[in-house]
């Protein structure tokens, strides 16, 4: 597949290039790690949910949500489309009946490998022109930027 992308920062962009650059990665990791995923029959955001449940099963889904970063409705949609393909059950709690627990199945508990070798891969490839230094630096540095926005969004809406 031909690069389709330009190292050229578009004039408009020129005032916030590392933004654009965040976002150009962003893009294509996402998008190789979502073929990746297609091949293990998931979409994107239902390996961290399987992520989290693999480190402590029978988590609410509000620790879900919580845990995994994502929004209310992909955690929704995706452990509905998860339980319908076998990965995991949901059941209302027994001290709430409006909590619900959600666990694996063997089928769920099945990806634990493939998924680590998924994250294995991707990271071989991601950082396959990178020395150890510049590995943590990069991460590091991914971790600065990413509370600095993150705090920005917390001050914006009063939280």
């Amino acid at each position: 597949m031909p690069d389709t992308t330009s190292s050229e920062v578009p004039d408009a962009a020129r005032d916030g290039r590392l933004s654009y650059a965040i976002f150009q990665l962003a893009r294509a990791h996402r998008g190789h790690a979502a073929a990746m995923l297609r091949a293990l029959n998931l979409h994107p955001g239902q390996e961290l949910l399987l992520m989290q449940l693999f480190d402590r099963d029978g988590r609410t889904q509000a620790e879900l949500l919580e845990r995994a970063g994502l929004d209310h409705s992909t955690v929704s949609k995706s452990l509905r489309r998860m339980q319908e393909a076998g990965l995991l059950t949901r059941e209302p709690a027994p001290h709430d009946r409006r909590v619900m627990v959600v666990h694996l199945t063997d089928a769920g508990r099945a990806l634990r490998e493939p998924i680590a070798d998924m994250w294995r891969t991707l990271e071989q490839i991601s950082v396959r022109d990178l020395t150890p230094d510049q590995i943590e630096m990069f991460t590091a540095c991914a971790r600065t930027v990413e509370k600095s926005v993150r705090d920005h969004g917390r001050q914006a809406s009063g939280g």
